[in-house]
């Protein structure tokens, strides 16, 4: 009786052991592809032209630029209006300066934008990593909720064969005291 008391114990210590296994399994087996992806992105490859616009707009898009361009017009009126004869190219109102503005803008704006929307791609990609460490977190939350809900349930019911027994052992000790009170 107290052989197959134990056996049956040490099987269901068993069966709860290759359970907590398998949910330990199926989470890094699950993890593996979401790990993968974080360490190993896709390495980016850039043309020419995408270096070239995104030096542009790094320099466009800086103070750098600004003092720059804002120092090289002050110049270029200011020669322009005390400038005698011949070295006066570009009279007031600057028509030249105007034009070359122009021009600037008008390429400036469009190696902005493709700088930007690689920018933007890069940013899909990092909230895709982001999304992968949300759902790489939700995994490892999920299975220590199986192991937690495998654990209780194990506990609870080892709880009500404990209290099977003591039901049991209180039945005999009220049968053996029924029989006291007769004999």
């Amino acid at each position: 009786m107290k052989t197959d008391l134990v056996e049956k114990i040490s099987k269901s210590e068993k069966e709860q052991l290759d359970k907590l296994h398998r949910i330990v399994q199926d989470s890094i087996e699950a993890e593996e592809l979401i790990i993968q992806n974080l360490l190993n992105p896709p390495l980016e490859i850039l043309t020419q032209g995408q270096k070239i616009s995104d030096k542009v707009a790094y320099f466009g898009g800086s103070w750098k630029f600004i003092i720059f361009f804002g120092v090289f017009l002050t110049i270029w009126i200011i020669f322009n209006i005390f400038a005698l004869g011949i070295w006066k190219f570009d009279p007031y109102p600057f028509i030249l300066m105007n034009l070359i503005l122009s021009c600037i803008a008008a390429l400036q704006a469009p190696i902005i934008m493709m700088s930007q929307n690689r920018q933007e791609e890069k940013d899909r990609k990092r909230s895709e990593n982001d999304y992968l460490i949300n759902l790489k977190s939700e995994m490892q939350i999920r299975s220590l909720h199986q192991k937690m809900d495998l654990l209780l349930e194990d506990q609870i019911k080892t709880l009500f064969e404990t209290q099977e027994k003591q039901f049991l052992i209180l039945k005999e000790i009220d049968e053996k005291l029924e029989l006291l009170k007769k004999g």
